[in-house]
């Protein structure tokens, strides 16, 4: 009888990832299915039955009664078992007497385990036991795909289980230890890499922005690879530095005339040149290095899988490109792809460990606690980085992970200080200190520029989206390196005229920020004696208008660049400004009933604080972010006096951000992109339906049935249908669900069999269901491929219950059944169309969701063809998803190894 062997071979469930699976051919070898010897009889079925807890004979019962645990020194010989690391007893939590040893079958899996395994002590071989129900084994995710939490998370709990389980011993005991300091080795690793890059990211793109200008020359023992404030090393002023020379200066250009004409040219071809470097890096090299990455990095730690977004590539393009970009002086920022080098060194070090790179889930728990230490190196803010990694995008954030990303912050900010990119002993070049107070009146002011960060928030946001759809939906645009060199142009054009728009963001920040009494080289000429004027205010108010439109076209460019220093530097323009107008107001009402609590001879407004308060509220207007940008803010300024004011005027610019879309900039190009991606802490108006009107009915599902298949029959289902999976039912009758079966697992399975050593025909049988009297040698079992336990509703529950399910348990999908009858399905896909209001025409109309364009739709389909909306329980079969372009390049071609998708987000 061949049954048993089929059954008892292909039926030990090992949840292994991607990784872990080359050995899977070998499963199918023939040896595995041989290892009985001859054809099968009653003699192999009596032997097969010895495996059965069930089939022996017990002297005692069995209990399921776990047995107290004995303390170190409980018995004589524990402390040298301990030293030596063998067993004392069994340990085993079934009692039962003792019977003949059975290894596993050859060929099986390493490390093997079933559900039972729980109810055994982990060094005893496992019960082969066929009618076993679980997840089934698993091959490596598939590109634009999500990935299993629960799967990831059952598959850790058995690793730990085997672990602890074999915990005898000084050498358990290190084992274990070096086991729980994998973690903490990634991130203190990527700490050190995140610092060294940071720094050199900082002295690199403020030298190559310097060269716009003029460049260093050795007159005073300097050198051409130094930025001008290095040069002028020790100058109080850097007008009277000896050894920076201006390019007018190096030709000999005398007239005024032709100064401003040679030093705007080179301005010009610099700022351009630097721009096109760094977009042909990204074209050329990778293209997950363009934008800020974090709507991309929120989208994987959500679950999602993008191949090659946090590889080496990646990372040295984002670093290069970065440079570029910065020193060209458009109007981006560095500090969010800093998030995204952060993310690319974990997981550059999470390769070095297999039991953290083989999980998904843990790797995403060591990339949320590795973003923080780029926020922390970008605003010198470890506590902050913490902060920003929970509020904006970490999707699951356990305890655990909080402290290991202040291990990682605080790693990365050691190594920046330890290096001090500007020799000033600060983190980051806009550091400064506040010496005065601030008075009650103030804070009406403050309340202001909260109400225009928020104004200023959601019109950026507006102007963006519109500047993005419309690039997309216009096919005459030209390419986009053309695109970057207009943005270049023109913002060289409008920044070289004004004074403040020429320097860097991060030196304009570093002026605007800075009181006047602390300032020893005024460059833009705010603390000089008139500078308190009208002309000022508009040129200030000028240059946050313009701002404004040059980021607005900027982000979304095929360059690396961020967004929070341009926003942090448009609210400081305005809140400067408006500092200056009450200064002026103070200056010339001292008597005004408001002003009577200011001392006679201190200074009573700071321009500089209402400058950090706008900048504040931009930022909180565009991102939507609170605490970690008060806390970000209060460790720049170091000032524990103004942290009420910047609650203020956060709290309010959030209010009136949310007025115009509750949506920040980052969930913006989320949705543009069609990521899908749920937040599992928004509050999102679920419609009060049952699941049943929004999941596609089993009449419209491509279901597969427990017998009646061939391997031909199989993949001519995979090539006629493109979707992510299939559900299992017991025949097209009764449809009694048995089952979920992922197309990745199947393509595998059907591609490995008809290859050798097992060279089946494409006649061959296939099933997935246990069958009696099939030869193992000469049919395909399914069932180890087959998650025999997936998560189900009755199709009567909510649709919030439903949603709950996705948001907090990150599923893919959800099988709806009545008394065991499959019902329906439904998909991630359609719970973020449902909830993030998809247009009619993408529902009914059947157009492409993808589009066209540079980023594309990317979401992934699942066993649907097409999601039903209906409003009456009646409706018409529409379809609510359609084909895209992000079907088709989700696909996987190369099925020869699961292993060749080990790197699932690289």
């Amino acid at each position: 009888m061949a049954t048993p062997t089929a059954t008892m071979n292909n039926n030990t469930n090992h949840p292994s990832s991607s990784s872990s699976h080359n050995d899977a051919a070998a499963a199918d070898s023939p040896d595995e299915l041989d290892f009985l010897g001859g054809n099968g009889g009653d003699d192999d079925r009596e032997d097969i039955l010895l495996d059965d807890p069930l089939q022996r004979d017990l002297t005692e019962p069995l209990s399921f009664k776990r047995k107290q645990k004995q303390g170190f020194f409980s018995q004589p010989s524990r402390l040298l078992t301990a030293l030596t690391g063998g067993a004392v007893g069994s340990g085993s939590g079934i009692s039962s007497s003792p019977g003949p040893s059975h290894s596993p079958a050859p060929g099986a899996p390493a490390g093997g385990s079933t559900p039972l395994e729980g109810l055994r002590h982990p060094k005893e071989p496992a019960p082969l036991d066929w009618y076993v129900e679980g997840p089934g084994r698993r091959v490596g995710y598939e590109d634009l795909t999500a990935i299993d939490w629960i799967f990831e998370y059952t598959k850790e709990r058995q690793r730990l289980r085997v672990l602890f389980g074999s915990a005898t011993g000084l050498l358990g005991y290190l084992r274990q230890f070096l086991d729980a300091s994998q973690v903490w080795i990634i991130l203190v690793l990527t700490g050190l890499a995140v610092g060294v890059i940071a720094a050199w990211i900082d002295v690199t793109s403020d030298w190559l922005a310097d060269t716009k200008v003029g460049y260093c020359s050795t007159v005073d023992g300097g050198a051409f690879y130094l930025s001008k404030s290095f040069c002028c090393w020790g100058y109080d002023e850097h007008s009277k530095c000896l050894g920076w020379r201006s390019w007018s200066a190096a030709l000999g250009i005398a007239s005024a005339g032709g100064k401003w004409f040679i030093e705007y040219f080179f301005y010009l071809v610099l700022s351009v040149s630097f721009a096109i470097m760094a977009s042909i890096l990204v074209k050329e090299y990778s293209v997950h290095a363009k934008h800020s990455g974090i709507p991309e990095i929120k989208t994987v730690l959500g679950g999602f899988i993008i191949k090659r977004f946090l590889g080496l590539w990646t990372l040295i393009t984002k670093s290069l490109g970065l440079v570029l970009a910065v020193g060209s002086s458009m109007w981006l920022g560095k500090e969010g792809p800093l998030v995204h080098v952060a993310c690319c060194c974990a997981n550059l070090f999470i390769k070095l460990f297999p039991s953290i790179n083989n999980n998904e889930a843990r790797k995403r728990e060591v990339l949320s606690a590795a973003a923080a230490s780029g926020i922390s190196v970008a605003f010198g803010s470890p506590i902050g980085g913490v902060l920003f990694s929970l509020e904006q995008l970490s999707y699951y954030f356990p305890d655990k992970t909080m402290w290991q990303s202040f291990v990682c912050a605080m790693t990365a900010a050691v190594m920046l200080q330890a290096l001090d990119p500007f020799r000033s002993g600060k983190l980051v070049l806009y550091q400064v200190t506040y010496s005065s107070s601030w008075h009650g009146f103030e804070l009406v002011p403050f309340a202001a520029l909260g109400i225009m960060g928020g104004i200023y928030g959601g019109l950026f946001i507006k102007a963006n989206m519109k500047v993005a759809e419309w690039k997309k939906s216009a096919s005459w645009l030209p390419g986009p390196i053309v695109q970057v060199v207009i943005v270049a142009l023109l913002t060289a054009l409008i920044n070289y005229p004004n004074h403040y728009m020429r320097a860097q963001s991060s030196e304009l920040v570093s002026n605007l920020f800075h009181e006047c009494t602390s300032l020893l080289d005024d460059q833009f000429g705010l603390c000089k004696t008139g500078a308190a004027s009208a002309g000022t205010i508009v040129l200030l108010i000028f240059a946050a208008v313009l701002g404004f439109f040059l980021a607005a076209i900027t982000f979304g460019l095929q360059i690396p660049a961020g967004i929070i220093l341009p926003s942090m530097a448009i609210g400081a323009l305005s809140g400067r400004a408006v500092g200056i107008i009450m200064e002026i107001w103070q200056h010339n009402h001292p008597g005004f009933i408001a002003f009577r609590s200011c001392e006679p001879d201190i200074p009573c407004v700071t321009p500089g604080t209402y400058a950090i308060i706008g900048a504040a509220a931009a930022l909180a207007g565009v991102t939507r972010m609170t605490v970690s940008i008060v806390v970000i803010m209060f460790e720049l300024t170091g000032a524990l006096t103004y942290v009420l004011p910047i609650m203020v005027a956060v709290m309010i610019s959030k209010w009136v951000g949310d007025a115009f879309s509750r949506r920040g900039i980052y969930e913006s190009w989320i949705h543009f992109n069609e990521y899908p991606f749920l937040d599992n802490s928004e509050e999102m108006a679920i419609p009060d339906i049952p699941a049943a009107q929004i999941m596609t009915r089993i009449e419209d599902l491509v279901v597969l049935t427990a017998t009646g298949h061939t391997i031909a029959s199989l993949t001519q289902i995979l090539e006629t249908h493109p979707y992510r999976g299939f559900p299992v039912v017991s025949d097209p009758r009764e449809a009694i669900l048995l089952g979920y079966i992922s197309r990745a697992e199947l393509a595998y399975n059907l591609h490995t069999s008809a290859q050798p050593p097992r060279s089946l025909p494409p006649e061959t049988e296939a099933f997935f269901a246990h069958q009696p009297l099939a030869d193992p040698r000469t049919t395909l079992d399914l069932r180890p491929w087959m998650d025999q336990t997936p998560l189900t509703l009755p199709s009567r529950s909510r649709l919030h219950l439903a949603v709950s399910y996705f948001q907090k348990l990150g599923l893919r999908y959800v099988l709806f059944s009545d008394r065991g009858v499959l019902q329906g399905l439904l998909t991630k896909k359609d719970v973020w169309y449902v909830l993030n209001g998809a247009d009619e025409t993408r529902r009914t109309g059947g157009s492409s969701v993808g589009g066209g364009g540079d980023t594309g739709g990317m979401l992934d389909r699942e066993t649907s063809s097409g999601g039903i909306a209906r409003e009456d329980g009646e409706g018409e079969h529409a379809g609510l998803l359609s084909e895209s372009r992000g079907d088709r390049i989700g696909r996987s071609d190369d099925l020869n190894s699961p292993g060749a998708d080990a790197g699932s987000i690289l």
